[in-house]
Protein backbone atom coordinates (compact mmCIF):
# COMPACT_ATOMS: atom_id res chain seq x y z
CA UNK A 1 0.00 0.00 0.00
CA UNK A 2 1.08 3.91 -0.86
CA UNK A 3 1.71 5.16 2.24
CA UNK A 4 2.10 9.16 1.54
CA UNK A 5 3.45 10.97 5.10
CA UNK A 6 2.83 14.42 4.11
CA UNK A 7 0.78 16.81 6.29
CA UNK A 8 -2.53 18.05 4.99
CA UNK A 9 -0.53 20.39 2.69
CA UNK A 10 -2.51 21.17 -0.32
CA UNK A 11 -0.76 19.63 -3.10
CA UNK A 12 -0.75 20.91 -6.63
CA UNK A 13 -3.87 19.58 -8.78
CA UNK A 14 -1.81 17.43 -10.93
CA UNK A 15 0.20 15.74 -8.13
CA UNK A 16 -2.67 14.69 -6.09
CA UNK A 17 -5.10 13.39 -8.53
CA UNK A 18 -1.54 11.64 -9.26
CA UNK A 19 -1.30 10.02 -6.66
CA UNK A 20 -5.13 8.85 -5.92
CA UNK A 21 -4.48 7.58 -9.89
CA UNK A 22 -1.15 5.40 -8.13
CA UNK A 23 -3.43 5.06 -5.02
CA UNK A 24 -6.01 2.70 -6.80
CA UNK A 25 -3.58 0.96 -8.81
CA UNK A 26 -1.34 -0.14 -6.14
CA UNK A 27 -4.62 -2.29 -5.18
CA UNK A 28 -4.98 -4.09 -7.85
CA UNK A 29 -7.45 -5.91 -6.44
CA UNK A 30 -11.54 -5.26 -5.74
CA UNK A 31 -10.97 -2.91 -3.58
CA UNK A 32 -8.88 -0.38 -5.93
CA UNK A 33 -11.82 -1.39 -8.11
CA UNK A 34 -13.57 -0.36 -6.03
CA UNK A 35 -12.37 2.73 -5.29
CA UNK A 36 -12.21 3.49 -9.09
CA UNK A 37 -15.88 2.92 -9.28
CA UNK A 38 -16.70 5.77 -6.10
CA UNK A 39 -14.28 8.39 -7.95
CA UNK A 40 -15.83 7.47 -11.71
CA UNK A 41 -19.60 8.00 -9.65
CA UNK A 42 -18.20 11.06 -7.69
CA UNK A 43 -17.30 12.69 -11.11
CA UNK A 44 -20.14 11.89 -13.04
CA UNK A 45 -22.23 13.95 -10.55
CA UNK A 46 -19.57 16.45 -9.91
CA UNK A 47 -17.67 16.98 -12.71
CA UNK A 48 -15.82 20.38 -11.36
CA UNK A 49 -15.14 17.88 -8.56
CA UNK A 50 -11.20 19.06 -6.98
CA UNK A 51 -9.41 15.77 -5.82
CA UNK A 52 -6.70 16.32 -3.27
CA UNK A 53 -4.31 14.18 -1.49
CA UNK A 54 -4.26 14.59 2.26
CA UNK A 55 -3.77 13.02 6.05
CA UNK A 56 -0.94 10.88 5.24
CA UNK A 57 -2.51 9.31 2.18
CA UNK A 58 -6.09 9.67 1.28
CA UNK A 59 -8.16 10.64 -1.60
CA UNK A 60 -10.24 13.93 -0.71
CA UNK A 61 -13.13 14.79 -2.65
CA UNK A 62 -14.44 18.79 -2.67
CA UNK A 63 -17.47 21.04 -4.20
CA UNK A 64 -17.57 24.33 -2.33
CA UNK A 65 -16.28 22.61 0.94
CA UNK A 66 -14.80 18.97 1.45
CA UNK A 67 -17.58 16.44 0.50
CA UNK A 68 -15.77 13.46 1.82
CA UNK A 69 -12.61 11.12 1.57
CA UNK A 70 -11.82 7.59 0.55
CA UNK A 71 -10.11 4.78 2.62
CA UNK A 72 -8.22 1.50 1.99
CA UNK A 73 -8.04 -1.12 4.10
CA UNK A 74 -7.31 -5.17 4.25
CA UNK A 75 -10.94 -6.18 4.22
CA UNK A 76 -13.06 -3.12 3.09
CA UNK A 77 -13.12 0.20 1.44
CA UNK A 78 -14.49 2.71 3.27
CA UNK A 79 -16.33 6.01 1.51
CA UNK A 80 -17.18 9.00 4.36
CA UNK A 81 -18.73 12.23 3.78
CA UNK A 82 -17.73 14.98 5.97
CA UNK A 83 -21.13 16.45 6.65
CA UNK A 84 -22.78 13.05 6.56
CA UNK A 85 -24.44 12.90 9.76
CA UNK A 86 -26.80 16.50 8.47
CA UNK A 87 -27.69 13.92 5.66
CA UNK A 88 -30.99 11.53 5.30
CA UNK A 89 -30.23 8.05 4.53
CA UNK A 90 -33.53 6.43 4.10
CA UNK A 91 -31.97 3.89 2.17
CA UNK A 92 -29.34 2.80 4.76
CA UNK A 93 -26.32 3.81 2.86
CA UNK A 94 -24.44 4.51 6.01
CA UNK A 95 -23.01 1.50 7.76
CA UNK A 96 -20.27 3.65 9.37
CA UNK A 97 -18.94 6.26 11.54
CA UNK A 98 -22.69 6.42 13.00
CA UNK A 99 -21.39 7.99 16.08
CA UNK A 100 -19.90 10.90 14.76
CA UNK A 101 -20.87 14.06 15.24
CA UNK A 102 -20.38 15.02 11.48
CA UNK A 103 -19.45 12.63 9.50
CA UNK A 104 -20.99 9.49 8.02
CA UNK A 105 -19.57 6.34 6.32
CA UNK A 106 -20.11 3.38 3.86
CA UNK A 107 -17.88 0.40 4.38
CA UNK A 108 -17.69 -2.04 1.38
CA UNK A 109 -17.26 -5.45 1.53
CA UNK A 110 -15.79 -7.66 -0.97
CA UNK A 111 -18.94 -9.02 -3.15
CA UNK A 112 -20.28 -5.95 -2.34
CA UNK A 113 -22.70 -3.62 -5.20
CA UNK A 114 -22.49 -0.60 -4.96
CA UNK A 115 -25.96 1.26 -5.22
CA UNK A 116 -25.01 3.43 -7.80
CA UNK A 117 -28.24 5.41 -7.45
CA UNK A 118 -28.33 5.61 -3.65
CA UNK A 119 -24.47 7.32 -3.95
CA UNK A 120 -25.43 9.54 -6.35
CA UNK A 121 -28.47 10.81 -4.28
CA UNK A 122 -25.96 10.90 -1.52
CA UNK A 123 -23.61 12.85 -3.31
CA UNK A 124 -25.89 15.25 -4.51
CA UNK A 125 -27.44 15.93 -1.34
CA UNK A 126 -23.80 16.31 0.50
CA UNK A 127 -23.03 19.40 -2.67
CA UNK A 128 -26.50 20.99 -1.52
CA UNK A 129 -25.40 20.68 1.70
CA UNK A 130 -21.78 22.73 1.47
CA UNK A 131 -24.05 25.25 -0.91
CA UNK A 132 -26.72 25.85 1.61
CA UNK A 133 -24.35 25.92 4.89
CA UNK A 134 -21.61 27.60 6.32
CA UNK A 135 -19.04 25.60 5.40
CA UNK A 136 -15.17 25.87 5.74
CA UNK A 137 -14.77 26.12 2.23
CA UNK A 138 -11.97 24.00 0.88
CA UNK A 139 -8.90 26.05 -1.34
CA UNK A 140 -9.14 22.17 -3.01
CA UNK A 141 -5.70 21.44 -5.12
CA UNK A 142 -3.29 24.23 -6.46
CA UNK A 143 -3.36 24.46 -10.18
CA UNK A 144 0.13 23.76 -11.64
Amino acid sequence: MIQDMSNSKTLGRKEAIKRIDNFIAAHDDWRGETMAQIRKIIHEVAPEVVEDWKYMGSPFWSHEGILGHGNIFEAKVKLTLHHGAHLADPNGLFSASLCASRSRASDIFEGDEIDVAVLKTWLRAAMDYNATHQVKKSKGSRDI
